[in-house]
């Protein structure tokens, strides 16, 4: 089901445009993803963000995914070019859950290599922080709390699946704890139990969007919603927490289908889709992943 992510995210704006009826046969879906993968991977030089940034990072995930599926070498080789081009680094902030997006990837190519070598920044920042931990408080507008802590909900696709798979690989239970602690701790402050949707960060409790409605923003929740079965994929089946992940996706998968537009995509604001009436074509593949993962 993980290799439904990448598959998800590449293609979803082409199939809801196309009028082929062979949009659901393998062989086209496969051939929209490498297209689009190919054109990334030559307009790479030309990308403004670092390496190491969380925008590269998700999209090296993604296509460390294709590339298990489709056995594409071509696209590993991208990949390990460029972990051995960054000498297998993290970006530059200690606490903030973006800047570990990367080690995702690097994890991966550690496993089909046999290679831990390639962990050993991972492993040293993961280890950091914990050395380290910050006081701040979990608020997106504190000096220290907004990259600190997991304060926005986007965070918690980004570093939660890099602690679950160091855990499982080291034993050190204390990733597994500062994981949990921290995803809970986000879930509490900015999950809507009522909406069953997350405010992308605690200062957006208060705002309403014109209809009146409180601000979900789509992409946040397609994060979370992406990144709950990223997460569960990685844990076996006898982790004792898993109940409490599954019952959340469980209940943001209703209040999901209940946003989705009659064309079967979603809004940048789940709530007001009038104000913003164009598909959000992110939000939208990571809400197809999940529903086929959760299917």
């Amino acid at each position: 089901m993980k290799s439904k992510l990448i598959l998800s995210i590449l293609v979803v704006a082409g199939l809801f445009s196309c009028k082929s009826p062979d949009v659901r046969e393998k062989s086209y879906i496969r051939s929209i993803a490498d297209r689009v993968a190919r054109w990334q991977i030559a307009h790479q030089p030309e990308v403004i963000h670092h390496d190491l940034d969380w925008t590269n990072g998700a999209w090296y995930r993604g296509l460390a995914e294709w590339a298990q599926v489709t056995g594409n070498e071509e696209f590993f080789t991208f990949l390990k070019d460029q972990g051995e081009k960054n000498n297998w680094d993290v970006y530059y902030r200690l606490h903030h859950a973006d800047d570990i997006c990367v080690s995702q990837t690097w994890i991966l190519l550690a496993e089909k290599y046999g290679d831990d070598s390639m962990l050993e920044r991972t492993v040293q920042r993961l280890d950091s922080a914990r050395a380290f931990p910050s006081t701040a408080p979990l608020m997106k507008n504190h000096p220290l709390g907004r990259d600190e802590r997991w304060s926005w909900c986007d965070a918690l696709f980004m570093a939660p699946p890099v602690y679950a798979a160091m855990y499982l690989k080291t034993g050190k239970k204390e990733y597994l704890e500062f994981m949990e602690s921290e995803f809970i701790e986000c879930t509490d402050s900015l999950y809507h139990p009522e909406y069953k949707l997350y405010y992308r960060d605690c200062t957006k409790r208060e705002l309403l969007e014109p209809n009146g409605e409180h601000q979900f923003w789509a992409r946040g929740n397609g994060w979370v919603f992406a990144g709950i079965p990223v997460l569960m994929d990685i844990m076996p089946a006898e982790y004792e927490k898993r109940d409490y992940f599954l019952h959340l996706f469980r209940e943001m998968a209703q209040a999901v289908l209940e946003t989705q537009d009659e064309a079967g995509s979603w809004h940048a604001s789940l709530l007001d889709p009038g104000t913003y009436f164009q598909p959000e074509n992110s939000a939208s593949g990571f809400f197809c992943y999940g529903l086929l993962w959760g299917g």
